[in-house]
């Protein structure tokens, strides 16, 4: 791995963990201060939303800076909104700044590794990113599970007895500060991964010159076959998976009577599956072969709606651990697969932002849709089998478009 790489992965573990744990606390929060349910899947669209507006000058803006002064300045953002929302700030309002940073630190990451690592070298470069990333979401969760459980809170409370009388009464007060410490040093970190030279500025003449560029280098990357197939599975999965990091807390409440705290730690065991699921994509799938995958996601989807239907806690976890192996055996040769298409037609900062542009606005439907649903109060579980049913079906599709195309075209590879 190029040098500076670890402390890039350390950098997203850390900010990783931040995100998933402040999620867990700042749900606890909505049902301490009383906030409808529906607020919950709010929490994560308002964080995504930055992802779809900035999209056209994020990945010019990644280009155009040190990457690693901008990942910094990111983190120190995400620390301040958390410093805001235990001020008082609103919840929503905090989120969407915590949403800007990251909308800013991704296309500057995945650009930064795009720009150091050899093509051979991107799957296992994706692997350990990956697995940071989900670890992160793994511990992240679990994290926020127990800092808003009462073995955590009824040993802070003595030590946060008489603060100032500003600060909103909420007993999750050691949980946010223990959020904002992670931040500070993931910022930490990010200072310490070496500069990469800026690729080229941004004058601000330029500037309303960037949303036509950027659609067309939309369309180009989705009408490339094995860029399009990529973008096709990423925006899919990435929207589904943001579905169900919400949906699977209000599940495991309904179908196994979990609290929060306990639902959190399930929620978790997904991110361990697709921890081993990533590490095994990253050992044994060749990017030239990283569309063989797709049929993963057919059982992914087909696994998903019959585990639903379960009120067993063991079969549960075992049900959610197999779910996630699948989704990290099936995300990271694509997300490679991606990365180097996109690095090969657009500059990496471009390509990433699009691919963040088109996840993200998968997540925002996905949680619309959700909140929505909760609001109405539809039942979850047929709504998350027909989810799967869904998704079996979808990227059988895929699957079959794929293979007619490479019968089609039988000496084409991925350059």
């Amino acid at each position: 791995m190029p040098a500076g790489f670890f402390w890039l992965v350390a950098a997203q573990f850390f900010s990783g963990l931040a995100d998933h744990a402040v999620l867990i606390v700042a749900i606890a929060y909505l049902q301490e201060q009383r906030h409808p349910l529906w607020w919950a899947p709010l929490l994560k669209l308002v964080f995504t939303w930055s992802y779809v507006l900035l999209a056209p000058i994020a990945g010019a803006w990644a280009d155009a800076v040190r990457k690693n002064v901008l990942m910094g300045r990111m983190n120190a953002l995400k620390a301040l909104a958390v410093a805001g929302l235990v001020a008082g700030l609103h919840p929503l309002v905090a989120f969407a700044m915590l949403g800007l940073g990251a909308a800013l630190y991704a296309p500057a990451k995945y650009g930064w590794i795009t720009e150091s690592t050899p093509g051979r070298d991107l799957v296992a470069a994706n692997g350990w990113v990956e697995v940071s990333v989900v670890l992160s979401v793994l511990l992240g969760t679990a994290l926020g599970g127990w800092w808003v459980s009462p073995a955590w809170q009824a040993p802070q409370a003595a030590a946060w007895l008489g603060l100032p009388p500003w600060l909103p009464p909420t007993a999750l007060l050691p949980a946010f500060a223990a959020v904002l410490t992670l931040y500070v040093l993931a910022a930490w970190c990010n200072r310490r991964i070496p500069s990469r030279p800026v690729r080229r500025g941004l004058p601000a003449r330029e500037w309303p010159a960037l949303w036509p560029r950027f659609w067309r280098d939309n369309l180009r990357l989705w009408r490339d076959p094995l860029g399009g197939l990529s973008l096709a599975v990423t925006t899919w999965f990435w929207g589904f998976g943001a579905l169900m990091q919400i949906a699977v807390l209000r599940w495991a409440e309904l179908q196994l009577d979990l609290a929060l705290s306990q639902a959190a730690y399930l929620q978790a065991t997904v991110a361990l599956g697709v921890v081993a699921g990533a590490a095994w994509a990253a050992r044994k799938v060749e990017l030239r072969r990283a569309w063989r995958v797709l049929p993963l996601g057919v059982a992914l989807g087909a696994l998903l709606a019959v585990a639903v239907h379960t009120r067993e806690l063991e079969l549960a976890v075992l049900g959610l651990l197999v779910i996630g192996a699948l989704g990290g055996m099936l995300v990271v040769p694509m997300n490679a697969l991606l990365q180097y298409r996109g690095h090969r037609l657009l500059q990496p900062g471009q390509s990433i932002a699009i691919q963040g542009f088109n996840e993200n606005a998968s997540v925002l439907v996905m949680l619309g849709a959700l909140a929505w649903a909760m609001r109405a109060d539809w039942p979850l579980v047929p709504l998350l089998s027909a989810l799967g049913v869904t998704m079996a079906l979808g990227l059988a599709l895929l699957w079959g478009l794929t293979r007619r195309w490479r019968a089609d075209r039988p000496t084409t590879a991925t350059t």
